[in-house]
């Protein structure tokens, strides 16, 4: 881990430390499966290990670690092939039920305020690339963020408060990526996140849902590589 953090000086603590060892998980530099030393981050990070536990907490409901009792953290491990057929399975049966929920709730709406809320909805549509002069996580933060915040906001948008939960705890799963994030997803996802944004602005629950279901099946497509132990492009 030597080289690959920076004490933490951010105004908030806890939220440095955090983001700090997020960094290290997804870039591998605690490799899948690996036991976490506390006390060990601690002294790296220049902190007590008072935010480091904070922090592997907060991780630990992203799914990115793993608390045994006695056993202490562990870096969570890869998914598998079954296991990623599973996440896909589920975020078709969520994610296209939020879709169709949402447009047919703007199709009752034709108002200002609907306007807005497709303003905004088509902003977070419109995912950024990768950040120049930066590589690992650093280079596709930004991009995973804000694809959360797409997904999360048409399930909140839904009106099911459980459906909305489900969506957010499924999503920490794709994290378990973290190195082996498709490139293609630049500009591609962005383009198939616009054409669910369309179907729900004409307030057509089917063309909302189609929508949202060919971009889920399109994105895993692009994870395939990673299981077949080449590079996903």
């Amino acid at each position: 881990m030597n080289g690959l953090l920076r004490p933490a000086r951010r105004t908030t603590l806890a939220d440095d430390v955090y983001e700090s060892v997020r960094a290290l998980l997804m870039d591998h530099a605690v490799a899948p499966g690996e036991r976490i030393n506390i006390d060990a981050l601690a002294r790296r990070l220049e902190v007590s290990p008072t935010p480091v536990r904070e922090a592997l907490a907060r991780l630990e409901s992203d799914g990115l670690v793993r608390k045994r009792p006695l056993a202490g953290y562990t870096a969570a491990p890869l998914l598998t092939r079954a296991e990623f057929d599973e996440l896909v399975e589920m975020r078709l049966i969520l994610e296209t039920a939020s879709a169709r929920r949402v447009a047919d709730r703007f199709a009752d709406r034709p108002d200002a305020g609907a306007a807005g809320e497709l303003t905004r909805l088509r902003r977070e549509a419109e995912l950024p690339g990768q950040v120049p002069g930066t590589e690992g996580f650093a280079a596709i933060a930004a991009f995973t963020s804000q694809d959360a915040r797409f997904h999360h906001l048409l399930a909140e948008w839904s009106g099911n408060r459980m459906l909305h939960a489900a969506v957010v705890r499924l999503r920490a799963h794709l994290h378990l990526f973290r190195l082996h994030f498709p490139a293609a997803h630049h500009g591609t996802s962005a383009r198939e996140h616009l054409r669910i944004v369309d179907a729900v602005a004409t307030g057509d629950p089917d063309a909302a849902g189609t929508a949202m279901r060919d971009h889920l099946l399109a994105a895993a497509d692009r994870h395939l590589p990673f299981f077949q132990g080449t590079p996903c492009a």
